[in-house]
């Protein structure tokens, strides 16, 4: 073979060695630009959005969360929809026991964030039975309170007394004692009056 065509094949060899390792070495940058921008795009991405209303502030959930105990088959604590009332919260810890009170429990009343819901038992004095608060504190829970408990208190009469109850079912619980002032016919003056006599 002569000289020259033996020269030629090796500059082939070599030229195809190198165009091989450059493809190589293009396919790699590919691949690392194609995994590198799958990651920046993963980390782009947030895991929950919360939506912001036109005053820059963060929307709310619309979800409760309610603590429910008592006579319910699985107590513990539901995460509800923002409409959800007692009904529901009984139907997420599906259902109640066969010695429930229900005639303590009012299952058509809006449910309220943070809220615990005690379903007591048939015959036991409980607070959500209206009558009474936890012994010894001697003051009018305002949220579980019915009207005669709640005509015990002065100046709040059978008519005042349903409207509490009425404001109770319609907004949900009272959140502090000075709530009482949005019901329809309490003022400053009544309001200073059993502010010592009431709680939440």
């Amino acid at each position: 073979m002569p000289a020259t065509d033996s020269a030629s094949a090796i500059t082939g060899r070599s030229r195809l060695r190198l165009s091989i390792g450059a493809a190589v070495v293009l396919g790699l940058v590919v691949l690392s630009a194609a995994v590198g921008l799958g990651i920046m795009r993963g980390q782009a991405q947030p895991v929950q959005t919360v939506p912001i209303n036109a005053s820059g502030e963060a929307a709310v959930s619309g979800e409760l969360y309610v603590h429910v105990l008592g006579q319910v088959t699985h107590p513990g604590l539901y995460v509800l929809d923002g409409d959800a009332r007692v009904v529901d919260a009984l139907a997420a810890a599906g259902g109640t026991l066969d010695d429930a009170d229900l005639q303590a429990v009012n299952l058509a009343r809006p449910l309220s964030d943070g809220e615990q819901l005690i379903v007591p038992v048939s015959g036991a004095a409980a607070p959500e039975d209206g009558s009474s608060t936890p012994a010894g504190d001697g003051l009018i829970d305002l949220n579980n309170a019915d009207q005669a408990a709640l005509e015990t208190l002065p100046r709040i009469g059978p008519a005042l007394a349903k409207r509490i109850i009425d404001w109770r079912e319609t907004n949900g619980r009272f959140q502090s004692v000075e709530d009482l002032i949005a019901v329809p016919g309490i003022g400053d003056k009544l309001l200073a009056g059993i502010r010592d006599l009431v709680r939440v």
